[in-house]
């Protein structure tokens, strides 16, 4: 099952998106974040002493999220009855993580009354420089 996008085309310098995946008869939904690319590190060169790096995409198209419950459902239901949208791409980890937040806690993913797969928003951010900050505007 694809991605359904509501928000913008990729670009080129995103790192990332936040998404929802939605259990079409139950309503049941997840929030979460994803990476676009990954950054691969390899033993130096012969009489080189620094690491080399790379950066490769990531599994992001078949990605189904990390919620255990979600997955047990995605097996049991089959694919075609969840639904994967892109809530919003980002250009950096610390927007990713920030993003992310916002959307849970706009969901309100914690409360005992929703119906959500998210059982733990689990951050750790620190203040961010300016330059994140003028990299996008966070909207949603």
């Amino acid at each position: 099952m694809t991605w359904i996008n509501n928000h913008r085309e990729r670009e080129n310098d995103d790192i990332g998106f936040i998404y929802i995946i939605i259990n079409k008869e139950t309503k049941r939904f997840y929030i979460g974040k994803k990476q676009l690319i990954s950054k691969v590190t390899k033993k130096p060169l012969k009489n080189k002493r620094n690491k080399r790096h790379s950066y490769k995409e990531s599994d992001w198209d078949d990605y189904w999220g990390s919620s255990k419950d979600l997955l047990l459902d995605i097996k049991r239901y089959g694919e075609p009855r969840f639904v994967k949208i892109i809530l919003k791409f980002v250009k950096s980890k610390w927007m990713m993580s920030y993003v992310e937040l916002l959307y849970q806690l706009y969901y309100n993913v914690m409360h005992h009354k929703v119906n959500t797969y998210n059982g733990i928003i689990n951050i750790r951010l620190c203040k961010p420089s300016e330059r994140i900050w003028n990299m996008e505007k966070i909207s949603k």
